[in-house]
């Protein structure tokens, strides 16, 4: 069912404040090569059973290249699927990070932003406790 003139005017005018409250998070939630990336998946996923057919059909058959070429199947299929999540998710990424004018946000975080006063990872924490551990402190 359609929406009416009403409605539509309504979402349009919800669309625009969202937009004008929080850019990021709004380019964040279209959903641009959705459909390509999602059947680039598919046909990752048919690839991978494929190879799995192979390999199998390889160890019924006594042939090892038939296992050499069901992996490989496999390999491209798993690619497959990586490429169409990486690609969909870098794209959002770009689609974000256009409306900063700030080259510092676009750039990958370095050490030494890192020991500034941002919030340490996961191994950071580790190495601190093991430093502590190593030092007597507990």
């Amino acid at each position: 069912m359609p929406l009416s003139e009403h409605e539509q005017r309504l979402l349009e005018q919800m669309e625009k404040a969202l937009y004008a409250e929080d850019p990021k998070f709004a380019t964040s939630l279209q959903s641009r090569g959705g459909a390509a990336s999602r059947s680039r998946a598919a046909l990752g996923v048919l690839a991978i059973l494929g190879g799995l057919g192979i390999v199998l059909a390889g160890m019924a058959i006594p042939l090892a290249i038939l296992g050499v070429v069901g992996f490989a199947v496999m390999l491209a299929g798993a690619v497959l699927i990586y490429f169409a999540f990486t690609r969909r998710s870098s794209a959002a990424a770009e689609d974000s990070e256009e409306g900063t004018d700030d080259a510092s946000a676009a750039a990958p975080p370095t050490a030494d932003d890192k020991q500034g006063g941002r919030s340490s990872g996961f191994m950071d924490r580790m190495e601190e406790r093991w430093r502590k551990r190593a030092d007597g402190d507990r």
